[in-house]
């Protein structure tokens, strides 16, 4: 899985799965393009921060990336919010937040990095979906329908861009050991540390998941080494799918 000579734009790699890709990309010999709204003390080559919530922002990524980096040969969408609730717990702030950041933005992001990988030969496209949005879970309505959307989004992008040598799958995790879920925990009241350690026991591998075990997926998709997976959604769930 070596990566010396390739580029890469990283989005949310200020949290936990994306400043993991990061580490694991740069650690392979990538050039990394960090996105994020705050990406202060992340090494990277190119920082490009911003609100992927604003269009413009989302659209022009892809560009900036290749005026930083000279090319763009990988990119990870990574960035993610949950909105937790059912559909009459959800307001319309918690609908547009969950649609902008979670399938907007990387439905833009590919949007324009696709013909910026096809004019160079290709690349690859590693979009985060979720277990989630694969199967309903409770009390999540509009986070599992967002990833649902990222997960046949990357199918279909998959199939129709695969002859210009543009290989577009997804990694699809259970719950991640990130500040996310743990500030989830800490809003509702428990002990994150706690928390984390009585989830791992409904897990059959016996923990969640930490950033590290999914960002290494993230890389193997993104890697040479899986040269003939196109349109995939990888579970990395631990033998837990959703609970």
């Amino acid at each position: 899985m070596e990566l010396k000579g390739k580029t890469a734009l990283v989005t949310g790699a200020a949290g936990g799965i994306g400043a993991a890709v990061v580490r694991a990309l740069r650690a392979k010999g990538a050039r990394v393009a960090v996105a994020d709204r705050d990406v202060t003390g992340i090494e990277a080559e190119a920082h490009l921060p911003g609100d992927l919530r604003d269009p413009a922002y989302a659209d022009g990524l892809p560009a900036a990336a290749v005026a930083a980096l000279g090319r763009l040969d990988i990119v990870v969408n990574n960035a993610g919010v949950i909105t937790r609730g059912k559909v009459t717990d959800t307001s319309d702030a918690d609908w547009d937040l969950s649609l902008g950041v979670n399938v907007e933005a990387p439905f833009r992001i590919c949007r324009a990095a696709i013909p910026l990988m096809a004019e160079t030969g290709g690349g690859a496209i590693v979009n985060v979906a979720s277990c989630w949005g694969l199967r309903p879970g409770p009390n999540h309505a509009v986070y599992c329908m967002t990833k649902a959307a990222i997960a046949s989004l990357t199918q279909c992008m998959g199939m129709d861009h695969a002859h210009q040598g543009i290989r577009i799958n997804a990694v699809a995790p259970n719950e991640v050991n990130t500040p996310m879920l743990r500030t989830g925990f800490a809003k509702r009241g428990f002990d994150p540390d706690s928390a984390v350690a009585e989830l791992g026991k409904t897990v059959p591998l016996g923990r969640i998941a930490e950033p590290e075990d999914i960002a290494d997926v993230i890389l193997f998709l993104a890697s040479d080494a899986a040269r003939y997976m196109c349109g995939a959604v990888v579970e990395v769930n631990g033998g837990k799918a959703v609970g």
